[in-house]
């Protein structure tokens, strides 16, 4: 069911208002959730808190291409595959609203993807997509970032350019009550919009119907994520740049971009080195004739102000 048309049936209970959202939190070296209050602070007066994901998967889906808007920059298509693809992150990857985003001194492409995951509430398997929406625990902001100089040593795999530690932030709470499909997606680069998409209308698939394929052969338990893909438009950052991600009615996450050794073992030639090749190239720097120029202005003005110091 395309998702502008849940509008004409019944709402799954996860769409429906009224809107809650909970945040996981470290208050005291302890992990606790807290509430958000209609005004959006927390139920946790006077407490200096640090966010974690809202999530603890036991595993990280994703899917590859899935905005029409994506399709037809990379691919020159809407619909680039006939049924979603997917790959896996580690748990590692994780991170939180406010988390450090580290480029190593050996990459110079680390590309922003500003997206949505759907969180599992419940174990789900051999369920259809009208049947899925009842395992969703909630929904939040993500940045799913990529190391894109890996690509070609990864052979295809994506494992470590999609995987590295810290390079996925969740958050900043976990929402239900919102219809997410009427909600505009955006990315910030040191304050200036460099994504932009309604949800709705530029979906290929709904998250639903990711849960129901998954699942007919792997079990999802609580917590498991399952991340949607983002639009066009996905480009490197510079050391020291802000990134956010703001879905509205959802939240907004932020993330900062900081400098990061060579790891050791690479710098004594272990592995194959990460690369500047054509194809990475290709894909780290987009194909700009395919995205609206207000989108390539932006990028070029939030580089400039990252250079700056970017947004205080």
């Amino acid at each position: 069911m395309p998702l502008m048309e849940l509008n004409a049936k019944a709402l799954p209970a996860i769409l429906r208002g009224p809107r809650t959202e909970r945040r996981r939190l470290l208050v005291n070296d302890s992990a606790c959730w807290a509430s958000v209050r209609g005004d959006g602070s927390l139920a946790l007066d006077g407490q200096t808190v640090t966010h974690l994901p809202p999530c603890e998967p036991t595993k990280i889906n994703c899917v590859h291409l899935i905005y029409s808007s994506r399709g037809i920059e990379s691919r020159n298509t809407a619909t680039p595959t006939e049924t979603p693809t997917y790959f896996m992150k580690p748990v590692t990857a994780l991170n939180g609203h406010g988390g450090e985003l580290v480029k190593p001194a050996d990459c110079t492409y680390l590309n922003y993807e500003g997206e949505f995951p759907a969180v599992i509430g419940k174990v789900c398997r051999n369920v259809t997509p009208d049947e899925a929406w009842d395992y969703v625990a909630g929904f939040a902001p993500a940045l799913g970032m990529g190391l894109q100089n890996l690509r070609t040593t990864d052979r295809g795999s994506v494992l470590r350019l999609k995987s590295a530690d810290g390079l996925l932030p969740i958050g900043p709470g976990l929402v239900r009550g919102v219809k997410f499909f009427e909600q505009t997606l955006r990315t910030y680069r040191n304050g200036l919009v460099v994504q932009e998409a309604r949800i709705g209308e530029e979906m290929i698939w709904g998250p639903h119907y990711m849960i129901a394929d998954i699942a007919c052969h792997i079990t999802l338990v609580a917590g498991d994520v399952i991340l949607t893909g983002t639009p066009c438009h996905s480009r490197s950052l510079d050391v020291g740049d802000l990134i956010e991600v703001e879905i509205s009615s959802l939240g907004r996450l932020a993330s900062r971009v900081l400098a990061g050794p060579v790891p050791r073992a690479a710098a004594r030639g272990v592995g194959d080195a990460p690369a500047d090749s054509a194809e990475v190239r290709r894909v780290a720097r987009g194909t700009d004739e395919r995205v609206l120029e207000r989108m390539l202005s932006a990028c070029r003005r939030a580089s400039l102000e990252g250079k700056d110091g970017g947004r205080p």
